[in-house]
């Protein structure tokens, strides 16, 4: 099936590369009690929890271009980057394996949780080079060197895919989503919505959405909501990322329409992160809590959660009245306990071992509880 970007702009998919891996268009669902209980007259979630077969999330978008892009270029492996628990590095990993690539994944420290655990051993199981260094700086400079040493040992250098899939090239897997949306609000599955609350943490979901309404000329607003630190989630970040992704499709297809975008542009809202990444709050676990009650759906406290969290803080305060409010869930729901019931976290890098050997943080909770 053609992607619905592509359908409105045919060159494009002669010169970008592009690999199903996911399973699109993902439901628009209406959760009446969900919306009478936080206080949102009309409520609809973008389930792009269920973008996979297997393993779901917003990144399965981005990972459909980005992962042919490296097997384009001739590469056999690809290096990325975020937490401990990275539901990026996750997913990476668990795509490229299916198209015959070798995944590094370059992580930090982040407070405990039952995902962190869940997230290292699915990685394991797929095959991810876990590695974990102690920040930002450690994390370059060990993945240059890795980058030296692959090149040197394969003649190839891997592919760097950025934290959170946020390149020009995984950023146009939100555009398309943009124009997936139009569609089902054209099919009548949901009316234009007013707003859009998405968890904002690298930027690419953000960047993609606001180019693809941009070009749509869709009214929708989007209520960025930011979950990762101000250095990685800023305006500066997201209007750099969306005129890089501009330039690359107009490259690709001059009939794509050269839309302006500025910082002034990007929502990174604060005042629901909390004192550090990943770290739960009080809003986001009782977030976490009223999805699960009320929709029967799995969100988590780090991103979604945060999200979630301000729609509802928002819907109480009467800002969200007769308004068409879409909630994007960006987190994946199918639960794959069975496929790591066999794993030991022994066979885990030494480093990680803390994660299965400490406390959780107290508002975490199990993953399907």
């Amino acid at each position: 099936m053609t992607l619905p970007l592509f359908t409105a702009f045919p060159r494009l998919e002669e010169k970008i590369v592009h690999a199903t891996l996911g399973r699109f268009p993902t439901p628009v669902e209406q959760f009446p009690a969900l919306a009478a209980a936080v206080g949102a007259d009309n409520l609809w979630i973008k389930r792009d929890d269920l973008s996979g077969n297997d393993y779901g999330g917003n990144k399965v978008r981005k990972l459909e271009f980005l992962l042919p892009e490296a097997k384009r270029r001739g590469c056999s492996e690809v290096i990325t980057f975020g937490y401990a628990g990275s539901n990026h590095a996750l997913c990476t990993a668990y795509y490229a394996q299916k198209l015959g690539l070798q995944s590094h994944s370059m992580l930090m420290p982040q407070p405990n949780a039952y995902v962190v655990r869940d997230n290292l051993l699915l990685g394991a199981k797929v095959g991810a080079d876990l590695r974990e260094y102690s920040g930002v700086k450690t994390v370059a400079t060990a993945s240059a060197a890795l980058v030296t040493k692959r090149k040197l040992q394969t003649g190839r250098a891997p592919m760097v895919i950025p934290g959170g899939g946020s390149s020009a090239i995984g950023t146009i897997g939100f555009v398309n989503a943009a124009f997936e949306l139009q569609r089902q609000i054209d099919a009548g599955e949901l009316p234009q919505p007013d707003v859009i609350y998405v968890a904002v943490g690298s930027m690419g979901t953000t960047a993609g959405l606001l180019i693809g309404l941009r070009i749509l000329k869709m009214p929708t607003a989007i209520e960025g909501i930011r979950v990762t630190d101000a250095s990685f989630a800023s305006p500066q970040n997201g209007a750099e990322l969306a005129m890089k992704t501009m330039a690359l499709l107009r490259q690709a297809d001059s009939s794509v329409p050269d839309i302006s975008i500025a910082s002034g542009d990007f929502p990174a809202r604060d005042g629901f992160f909390g004192d550090r990444y990943g770290q739960y709050t009080e809003e986001s676990a009782q977030a976490v809590a009223t999805m699960k009650e009320h929709a029967g759906l799995h969100i988590e406290g780090t991103y979604t959660g945060k999200a979630f969290a301000a729609l509802i803080a928002d819907a109480q305060a009467g800002k969200l009245a007769g308004k068409n409010v879409l909630f994007w869930n960006t987190y994946n729901s199918w639960d794959f306990s069975d496929e790591i019931g066999d794993v030991d976290y022994h066979s885990l890098p030494e480093v990680f071992h803390k994660y299965f050997e400490e406390d959780v943080q107290p508002l975490a909770t199990p993953v399907g509880n």
